[in-house]
């Protein structure tokens, strides 16, 4: 088969394409006949040497999530049979003809996606819905505010949160990101003055959950729009991954901070999280709803 290798870290010189051989699936795996794969910043960290593969998945060939048809299957396989369209996460290895997954960490791609669609929702729309519903336990009624709305795991969980009955709040630097925001449904916030505007928004209140898929730049702030027992998610630090926590605030707030990344997740852990999606999210992929 053909696959997309990093011979080593860097720029683009590292890309290659190869020749390997077909992967034989263990008991519990699927061989998938890959129609296309997603890339995420993740891919692009490893390339550079920042983010290594975790144990056990394939070290150099990029591609978290992937969409196509199974080709082969083990021994102790049930759920998923030859010819069926699936889709779900691997921790790497999806830039390849064939893609060696557990079973459990795929599901059946809705009639009305294409493969293309399909490869690119797995990662994003798994860690979202994990983050928001899973991690935060955000209800019907609570108000979410998320930090980096605009992108692929932050325009997953608006649309989530939204189906799920909460007020979404998006925080933007731009006009650009707010038209996106507000077209998914949720409400745009400026950054610029964050607390401020999450304040007037929420008549003071504050967000109940606030997921955080930038980094240090938004803290204290964070803390300052928190509402009694309200919760943050740490998913993404790109733009800094150290701060200073005023506990006290942590405190008074009876407030819980939580960091969450799905890559290096036990396959239990990862399993779960993909059958949570398989149940909450797929049937709104389906009928249009995100």
């Amino acid at each position: 088969m053909r696959a997309v290798v990093f011979d080593g870290a860097g720029g683009n010189e590292v890309v290659q394409l190869v020749e390997r051989p077909d992967p034989e699936p263990g008991p519990e795996d699927v061989v998938v006949a890959a129609r296309f794969a997603g890339m995420n910043p993740a891919d692009l960290h490893q390339r550079l040497g920042r983010y290594p593969a975790p144990p056990g998945a394939v070290a150099d060939v990029p591609g978290l999530e992937v969409a196509g048809t199974v080709v082969a299957a083990g021994e102790r396989v049930t759920a998923w049979g030859v010819g069926q369209r699936v889709f779900g996460l691997g921790a790497g290895g999806g830039l390849a003809d064939r893609v060696l997954v557990h079973e459990r960490c795929v599901t059946l791609v809705p009639e009305r996606m294409s493969h293309a669609e399909a490869a690119a929702t797995p990662e994003a729309f798994i860690t979202a819905h994990d983050a928001v519903l899973t991690q935060a336990g955000l209800r019907p009624g609570e108000t979410l505010l998320v930090h980096g709305a605009s992108g692929a795991v932050g325009s997953a969980a608006v649309q989530i949160a939204l189906a799920a009955g909460a007020r979404v709040l998006g925080s933007v630097r731009s006009d650009d990101a707010a038209a996106v925001v507000v077209e998914l449904g949720a409400e745009a916030v400026r950054d610029e003055d964050l607390a401020a505007a999450v304040s007037a928004a929420t008549d003071r209140r504050g967000a109940d959950v606030i997921l955080e898929l930038v980094g240090a730049p938004h803290f204290p702030a964070n803390l300052e729009v928190l509402a009694m027992y309200g919760r943050i998610v740490v998913v993404g630090v790109g733009a800094g991954a150290t701060i200073q926590l005023d506990l006290l605030g942590l405190m008074r707030r009876r407030a819980v901070m939580r960091g969450t990344m799905l890559r290096a997740r036990p396959l239990e852990d990862k399993a779960d999280a993909v059958r949570a999606f398989e149940r909450e999210v797929v049937p709104m992929l389906a009928d249009g709803r995100v």
